[in-house]
């Protein structure tokens, strides 16, 4: 009888980048694992197969040196069975449980830190504790690998109190010191800053990506030419900068970060992997699609089409707002009058010249906004909105609620079902919200009756993407 691992083994010898993340390779003769782009080729009768790191792990493995396990674009089998499971993956995955113990976090998630172990064990192998100290080493060690900085940065970086914890937890997991392991992979920097590298599966329309960020571009805030996407942030007092660029031959982003505290780099790769939907599955969300031509069709003819996110989510919201019922130039017109007259102003933490920061929450709920030239329905809106953010009567953390939050934003005059749709879409990382009374949408949907968005749930938001894409100048009033 044929085994059926055999495809796994096929993937295995193909190299082939779109299954990276999607299971692991256990090589029994040398008790490592592996990606399976991995450049080693074991022969069939060593290798079993994980669908996840974490399996891989609890049956004894230890992650390869060559292919870093730790860099692969993230594994469906993270997402969990249950919500639960998932909104816990997700606070772990911002650093939650590093700032937390056991009990504070489950309390996050309403359940007793013993259920929510119990569940972990079931679904993954491993306690939310041991997942987040994996991730923890997994980062540590892509700084090593990928950076100059000192150990005792990257500890930090890493979310440990000291070095010593560090270097223990370092030498348990992966049997080399922290130090042996740069002798052998350290690589010089070539540019100011921290230079990494993030994995995705392709294909990915990049070209698009850019298109999308340049459209909607924050004055002040963020650049966006033909072939990267830069911004400024702050993370506690510290301003910072980060560019992001296409890697050369390989499908990876090469993102460079200049920031004076070390344990902001983790957030910021984290949002960059975010906001260009680098954990996406292109076939996973094209096979969805086989159950309408017309997206079918739109597949193929825009392969690679990801769903842009963005760096934050309150940033998304009262952009958002601010694009009602007008055009991409008109509200980017609006950001920009809200940016420089409400936002901080500051110096460019690379080029030294003027730039701004987003107006907080407190700064635009106390604001008359008399410089924003919008209607005062609207401004009354945007206050409504940044007075219930900065009261926390509106979450924006994506491991909420989402139909609940729905609830709430509805009930804001001004909000509607498209501004509500479009915020958890981008906001919130919901791949199936979907905007329906969008303008577009509507005549795509109406010209092609067969289009039945709910058969192709839970990734509507994908399919609003690629109906954009195409018809975007066709089905508008835009004139041509």
């Amino acid at each position: 009888m044929k085994n059926p691992d055999d495809i796994f083994y096929k993937a295995l010898l193909a190299r082939d980048p779109r299954f990276d993340g999607k299971f692991f390779v256990g090589v029994k003769t040398t008790g490592i694992y592996c990606r399976p782009i991995c450049p080693a080729k074991p022969k069939r009768e060593n290798v079993e197969f994980f669908s996840s790191a974490n399996l891989a792990e609890k049956a004894g493995y230890r992650p390869c040196l060559r292919c870093r396990p730790e860099s692969a674009p993230l594994s469906p089998a993270w997402i969990g069975k249950s919500a639960l499971v998932s909104r816990a993956l997700k606070l772990i995955a911002q650093y939650q449980l590093s700032e937390k113990n056991e009990d504070e976090f489950a309390a996050i998630l309403g359940v007793s830190a013993r259920h929510l172990r119990r569940l972990f064990q079931e679904e993954i192998g491993r306690t939310p504790k041991q997942i987040a100290d994996n991730q923890r080493l997994d980062f540590a060690r892509k700084l090593l690998t990928e950076t100059s900085l000192p150990v005792t940065e990257i500890s930090f970086s890493a979310g440990f109190a000291s070095i010593r914890r560090f270097n223990d937890a370092f030498k348990e997991r992966f049997k080399r010191a922290p130090s042996e392991f740069r002798k052998r992979h350290f690589l010089s920097p070539k540019n100011e800053g921290v230079v990494l590298s993030l994995s995705y599966r392709p294909p990915m329309d990049w070209a698009s990506l850019l298109a999308f960020y340049r459209s909607h571009q924050i004055f002040g805030i963020e650049t966006v030419t033909d072939s990267s996407y830069e911004r400024v942030f702050k993370f506690e007092n510290s301003l910072g900068a980060v560019q992001v660029r296409h890697a050369d031959g390989k499908p990876a982003l090469q993102i460079q970060v200049v920031v004076d505290h070390p344990q902001a780099l983790f957030p910021v790769v984290q949002r960059v992997r975010k906001m260009f939907d680098l954990d996406s599955d292109p076939i996973l969300v094209a096979n969805s699609f086989s159950e309408s031509k017309l997206l079918q069709k739109l597949a193929e003819k825009h392969p690679g089409l990801r769903l842009p996110k963005g760096w934050d989510a309150f940033e998304i919201l009262i952009c958002t707002i601010l694009g009602q019922l007008v055009s991409t130039e008109h509200a980017a017109r609006l950001a920009r009058q809200l940016v420089s007259e409400y936002g901080e102003k500051i110096k460019h933490p690379v080029t030294g010249e003027e730039a701004f920061l987003f107006p907080t929450p407190e700064r635009i709920a106390k604001s008359s906004l008399g410089k924003v030239g919008t209607t005062g329905a609207r401004k009354n809106t945007l206050r409504a909105l940044a007075k219930a953010v900065s009261e926390k009567k509106i979450s924006l953390e994506s491991t909420q609620d989402l139909d609940e939050l729905r609830k709430i934003l509805l009930g804001i005059k001004g909000v509607g079902p498209w501004t509500t749709e479009y915020v958890c879409m981008r906001a919130l990382e919901d791949a199936d919200a979907f905007p329906g009374t969008d303008l577009i949408l509507q005549r795509a949907m109406h010209n092609y009756p067969d289009l039945e968005v709910e058969k192709i749930r839970p990734w509507r938001a994908y399919a609003a993407m690629y109906l954009w894409k195409e018809f975007a100048q066709t089905l508008s009033n835009k004139k041509r």
